[in-house]
């Protein structure tokens, strides 16, 4: 099996969560959320990450509106991922995070813990599940390949 290391991130305006995954690609694992400062500051801290994990690629959720489409805010997501993922020098995979902050908070709430409270957290538990959904697929089409 292909070692992978990546880490999927849950842009927002005021934090960035982070995710990295076991070298196998099995599972997806919440880091740490980045209180986001300038762009630099951003750079600084994911590149730290990066080198501590040997990143390979950086997964990002993408907030599609419900219909599918690609609204303001997904378009903003987009430009500052490619200019982190051109900072960084690694490419860039995106993965439809509809829903994922709402799932993020009910594992929260299955915790006893309060949403509100932990922002944070959220945000980094929607960084895990958005990679997750990217080494599942991942997974999936391998195995798919490997059948035909």
């Amino acid at each position: 099996m292909q070692k992978i290391s990546a880490l999927g991130l849950d842009i927002g305006s005021k934090r960035i969560g982070v995710a990295g995954c076991d070298g196998t690609g099995l599972i997806a694992t919440g880091l740490t959320t980045i209180e986001r400062t300038s762009f630099n500051q951003d750079v600084a801290q994911l590149r730290e990450w990066v080198e501590q994990r040997d990143v390979q690629i950086l997964v990002v959720g993408l907030p599609y509106s419900m219909e599918g489409t690609l609204g303001f805010q997904a378009r903003k997501v987009q430009k500052l991922a490619k200019r982190l993922g051109s900072a960084l020098q690694l490419p860039i995979e995106y993965v439809d995070e509809r829903l994922t902050s709402v799932e993020a908070e009910e594992l929260i709430r299955a915790e006893r813990r309060s949403p509100s409270r932990n922002k944070a957290m959220i945000d980094r538990k929607a960084a895990a599940i958005i990679l997750q959904q990217w080494l599942d697929h991942r997974r999936s089409e391998r195995d798919r390949q490997v059948k035909s």
